[in-house]
Parts: C-alpha cells; structure tokens; sequence
C-alpha cells in the first residue's frame, strides 16, 4: 500500500459495514461508500470478523485481520475494486 503521498484529510476516521456496503469516515468530513460485492473477502465475513478492523497505513487504510483484508482511502476514493471481484454489470 503506498501511503507516502497521501492527503491528510484521507486518513480514516471509522469504518462500519452494513449488509451489502462498506461505508468509510475519513478525517476532512467526507464519507465513502461502496459495495461490498466489490472486496470478496469483507463479503464472505461474519458481520464480527466486519466490525473487527484497525487502522494501518499511516492512518491511510484499513486492516481486517481475522480475513486478512487491507483496503486504502486511496484505492477506494478511486473505486477500485478487488482484482477478480465479480461484479454486476447493467445490460
């Protein structure tokens, strides 16, 4: 994860998952959210092993470590999902 040019508005404040959403506060006020189709791992989890997460990154990611799962503000500020993420496409 390169976090040497990050923004310090983009550092993490909370994280929080509901059914089918990761929904990120970072320190400037601003609120991410996107699918969780998007990060297979967060998908396949318990909503405990969702809600057990730390900081990483120099406060510019976010660390799952019962599913071994790390995401930046960077990649998600891009929409970048997972590689080979299985995602919906609209016809």
């Amino acid at each position: 994860m390169n976090t040497s040019q990050g923004n310090p508005g983009e550092r993490v404040k909370d994280a929080r998952c509901t059914d089918d959403e990761l929904i990120v506060s970072l320190s400037d006020g601003r609120t991410i959210a996107v699918p969780l189709v998007w990060y297979p791992r967060l998908l396949a989890a318990t909503p405990e092993q969702r809600a057990n997460w730390t900081v990483s990154g120099a406060g510019f990611g976010i660390h799952w470590p019962d599913i071994d799962e790390d995401l930046s503000t960077e990649g998600l500020l891009r929409g970048a999902p997972a590689p080979g993420a299985k995602l919906k496409h609209k016809t």
